[in-house]
């Protein structure tokens, strides 16, 4: 398994990145904050309009380490790699795989039931953590409907459409149960709908903000391993989007993202003056707060877990890597499913 590298996010506002021989340096004017050796970086995630000189887009290219660029609220808006790389037997496979309905339907099956037992796990830990929530009816009858979809799921035949119909099942009795989680009395953290483009209040902000890293994390994991990004199964096919990608993502939102802001909110490590209003009419987080959530999703990234599959200890933020290489197997035809991971 491949060592975790570190994951550079640059927040100020003002920040500025240039390269100095092999080193990434971070300007604010013409202060110098920071810098660090390309090669103990895995990427490079910028919250600045600032920008990057050509030379250091040209370091980071030619060492392999994705640079990317997103705005205050979250939104992803560019994202700058070097040459692909890979076997390209594998991603030819991959898209051949990607136009057979059959073969498309034998990974987003087992995505599906991953995503929804570890939205299921999710709640069963919030109900032995809390001894109100142990006996929430709500929780209780999400837990029982998303034992049923998952039964569904894979006595589902090859239909996409059918599996993408109980995916939405899935995440409407999860995000209906969401607010029975939240232990936190604050009003500004009460939970009615999941809402995206832009979140509608706190919640939803900090969901979309952990969703946003994550997404990157499986980006570059998929690239790592050969995949191309934008070749899904579960997701269809657009122009811009990282179908793959977003597809890995969703077994890996619950224990990943959902739980960090859980945990974030319930132990009031973010508050309600973390949150402002955006000029879209959404919520985003205050530049210290997403401080606080990036020093968090480190921290979390670094704590170790014995991976379902491999029967191995590995660091939090490699399971995206672990589940590219897994699906990458899988596409060359080495093992004879994809194997997702499932929260035990």
């Amino acid at each position: 398994m491949r060592k975790l590298l570190n994951v550079l996010y640059v927040t100020s506002p003002d920040g500025y990145l240039s390269r100095d021989g092999q080193n990434v340096v971070v300007r604010v004017g013409e202060v110098e904050k920071a810098r660090f050796p390309i090669h103990i970086l895995e990427s490079i995630v910028c919250f600045t309009y600032a920008g990057a000189s050509p030379a250091l887009m040209e370091l980071c290219a030619e060492s392999g380490v994705p640079l990317s660029f997103i705005s205050s609220t979250g939104k992803f808006l560019a994202r700058l790699t070097g040459p692909t790389k890979g076997n390209v037997l594998l991603r030819r496979r991959q898209y051949r795989m990607a136009d057979d309905p059959a073969e498309s339907a034998a990974i987003v099956r087992n995505v599906i039931a991953a995503k929804t037992t570890n939205s299921r796990a999710v709640i069963r830990r919030a109900m032995s953590d809390h001894a109100d929530a142990a006996s929430d009816s709500r929780l209780q009858r999400a837990l029982e409907d998303l034992t049923r979809i998952v039964q569904r799921v894979f006595d589902c035949p090859d239909d996409l459409e059918a599996l993408r119909g109980l995916e939405g099942q899935a995440a409407n009795v999860y995000f209906s149960a969401f607010n029975g989680l939240i232990r936190n009395p604050e009003p500004a953290f009460r939970f009615n709908t999941r809402t995206r483009r832009p979140p509608r209040d706190p919640v939803n902000a900090l969901l979309s903000f952990l969703y946003t890293l994550l997404r990157h994390d499986v980006q570059s994991a998929l690239e790592t391993v050969g995949l191309d990004p934008y070749v899904g199964f579960l997701h269809t096919d657009r122009p811009g989007r990282p179908s793959l990608a977003l597809d890995l993502m969703e077994e890996l939102r619950p224990y990943l993202a959902d739980r960090l802001a859980l945990t974030l909110i319930n132990r009031k490590q973010v508050t309600p003056k973390d949150f402002i209003s955006s000029e879209t009419g959404g919520v985003v987080l205050t530049d210290e707060a997403r401080k606080t959530v990036l020093g968090a999703w480190q921290a979390r990234k670094r704590e170790t877990i014995e991976h379902p599959f491999l029967d191995e200890k590995i660091e939090i933020g490699l399971i995206p890597y672990a589940q590219a290489l897994l699906l990458a197997r899988y596409v060359r035809g080495d093992l004879d499913g994809y194997p997702p991971f499932v929260w035990r």
